[in-house]
């Protein structure tokens, strides 16, 4: 009866919804599923490094080297270094010896490496020791800190090299392969729907393509520039203080820009409105990288007068990029002047390079640095002076040359 009686009233609420504690149990019963992978793999990067005017570099002395440019592999920084009158005394120059580096800071940095002397009469028999395409027993090498290597203090004997066919118009060319071991974890697959990319700036750009809605012109070097006063304030707090703040004119229609030239100012306005740098040689008209590198110069300043960051950090990256004898003095000095800590320190080590010091001094920059910046000549002495030192140390934790082969003992066979 009891049942008859709950069929003809319609279900209850407690069986539609069932207690908390039932459900408790129900959920108990039933765990949930998860799962993720674990995936260890290399970060692959090579470097060739040219070995000119061999038979001048003999008589060097045991342990000096010859050191390649630093290069980038998995986060860190790498060299090659080429010992051509050998790495250990107890040799006497019998062999020369070939290194890997690490050349930035980092501890217990695993990886596996490559050397290859390349052959070079076409018949591409080339000298190998590789750690990739093998089975190592212990894993890969472990580099401990700054300054370890990995290599062969007895890689070539030096009387069967200057007498083959990987030396060749007294150059070798020596191919170096890094792969960082890096972990990660994968967890279950998520789906989604591909979003285009932004294309606000094309719209805002087309404001100032257009000139449509203007309300305020600039007069720069005889030239003028319609634009917004809202674009402007929205991207720059100097233009926002100028045309919002309490010490604005409310009738003011042109305003005078000094001390900037109109390219420049042209060039910022395509800025404010693109994010990003024009064509700066399109910009000029001259196709040159002396024009390029003097407007970047100029717009740095102006990026920096109207607090423009992600602008001045464009500027500095191209002006690093293109940093030469005749430039770098006038940008070290643009540098030290707007405070642009990465550019001054990237100047400063390639003046104090010995095969470049001497020319910058010569130049009109150098002079106007001398003048504007002299506590700047302080610093430079100082990099000069790192620079006739060894920027990376021998390993420390063995005093033994490795020859192919790490602290424990491992070594890796040569292939031919």
């Amino acid at each position: 009866m009891g049942v008859g009686r709950v069929c003809r009233g319609g279900p209850s609420t407690k069986a539609l919804f069932p207690s908390s504690s039932s459900s408790s149990s129900f959920s108990s019963s039933t765990p949930s599923e998860t799962a993720s992978t674990s995936i260890t793999e290399t970060v692959n990067g090579s470097h060739h490094f040219k070995i000119a005017g061999y038979s001048l570099s003999k008589g060097l002395g045991v342990g000096k080297y010859i050191a390649s440019d630093s290069f980038s592999v998995g986060g860190y920084e790498w060299a090659v270094y080429f010992y051509p009158d050998g790495k250990s005394a107890e040799d006497n120059a019998t062999y020369v010896s070939l290194f890997i580096a690490l050349a930035s800071e980092g501890a217990d940095v695993r990886a596996l490496f490559e050397l290859t002397l390349l052959d070079q009469s076409g018949k591409a028999q080339h000298k190998v020791h590789t750690h990739f395409g093998r089975t190592l027993e212990g894993g890969p090498y472990t580099l401990k800190y700054r300054g370890s290597m990995w290599g062969y203090k007895r890689f070539f004997k030096r009387s069967n090299l200057e007498t083959s066919d990987f030396l060749k118009d007294d150059c070798l060319l020596v191919d170096c392969t890094v792969g960082v071991v890096r972990s990660r974890t994968e967890g279950p697959r998520v789906y989604t729907i591909p979003v285009s990319p932004s294309n606000m700036a094309e719209h805002i750009g087309w404001l100032l393509d257009s000139g449509k809605g203007t309300d305020i012109t600039f007069e720069v070097d005889g030239e003028t520039f319609p634009a917004h006063k809202l674009v402007l304030a929205a991207r720059s707090p100097v233009f926002r203080a100028q045309l919002f703040g309490p010490m604005k004119d409310k009738n003011m229609q042109c305003i005078t820009i000094e001390d900037m030239e109109a390219p420049v100012f042209k060039a910022l306005l395509h800025f404010i409105y693109w994010d990003k740098l024009p064509d700066l040689e399109e910009l000029t008209g001259l196709n040159t990288k002396w024009v390029s590198t003097l407007m970047a110069q100029h717009l740095l300043a102006a990026a920096d007068r109207y607090a423009l960051e992600r602008l001045k950090l464009l500027c500095e990256k191209k002006l690093c990029e293109e940093v030469a004898i005749n430039t770098v003095a006038t940008t070290l000095a643009l540098a030290e002047q707007h405070h642009c800590h990465q550019l001054k320190a990237i100047c400063l080590k390639f003046v104090a390079m010995q095969e470049n010091l001497r020319a910058v001094m010569q130049t009109e920059g150098f002079e106007y640095l001398n003048i504007s910046c002299p506590s700047v000549l302080t610093e430079l002495l100082q990099y000069v002076a790192k620079v006739k030192e060894h920027s990376i140390t021998p390993c420390l934790y063995n005093s033994d040359p490795l020859d192919g082969g790490d602290a424990n003992g491992r070594r890796v066979k040569p292939r031919i």
